[in-house]
């Protein structure tokens, strides 16, 4: 395969990246990737072993230290500042600190990334619509996002990351405050995003993963190692949302 076809197949592709943070700590290390186009890719591993350092050197929010991070066909190192807005507008990020506007509706919330995009105003409440159908959230739609649980919080965050109906979503622990059936309807929504060719990174700790389609990567320390979580190994269970 040459290297345009590469291009053509790959969303995401890293090539021996490192990200160091002054003074001394070392987040990841030597790191590469590739993720195609319409594949779901989780990222597993404990605290600290640069799951969310990944998710924000792909999304453009840092620089590496080291290394070569291409996404959609773009090199980040050379993209314009104007390039690189276009590609943000083309990525959905669900945060694990979510960033909604606490003063502002659970419906306004979500439409924001569709208007930085200047969707039509019928296609945005369609869509903040469906969504909160999706995720059970059809009382919530008037509610400030302040007044809602950390569960309705995570789902709001998560709409809003899948609203724009973006080319690549990033999710950071999206189901860190989830219970399992509220888990299953997130899953569902990834999953029909995916079936649109929908390009999804999820960082987790949690093994729902292994009942889910998609592949695995394991990161301790920074690195990408081998096999998968051991059998005996603490997960922090999941909190009632």
């Amino acid at each position: 395969m040459d290297r345009t076809e590469n291009n053509n197949k790959v969303m995401v592709d890293l090539s021996r990246v490192t990200m160091n943070y002054p003074p001394d700590v070392q987040a990841l290390t030597d790191v590469s990737l590739q993720v195609d186009r319409g594949e779901i890719l989780f990222l597993t591993g404990m605290s600290g072993a640069g799951k969310t350092t990944l998710l924000r050197l792909i999304s453009g929010i840092e620089k590496p230290t080291k290394g070569y991070i291409e996404v959609d066909g773009q090199d980040l190192s050379k993209i314009s500042r104007a390039g690189l807005q276009k590609l943000r507008r083309q990525t959905g990020v669900a945060y694990q600190n979510f960033k909604l506007l606490a003063d502002r509706t659970v419906a306004q919330n979500i439409a924001l990334s569709m208007e930085v995009a200047y969707r039509s105003g019928v296609f945005i409440r369609k869509q903040t619509r469906d969504l909160l159908a999706q995720l059970h959230l059809e009382d919530k739609h008037n509610t400030k996002t302040g007044k809602l649980s950390r569960g309705e919080q995570q789902r709001v965050a998560i709409a809003r990351a899948v609203a724009n109906k973006p080319t690549l979503i990033l999710a950071d622990e999206p189901t860190g405050n989830l219970d399992a059936e509220t888990t299953k309807l997130v899953m569902d929504l990834f999953l029909r995003c995916k079936e649109s060719g929908t390009t999804i990174l999820i960082a987790t700790h949690d093994r729902f993963i292994y009942d889910q389609p998609g592949n695995i990567i394991q990161l301790e320390q920074g690195s990408i190692i081998d096999g998968t979580l051991p059998a005996d190994q603490e997960i922090p269970g999941r909190n009632e949302s």
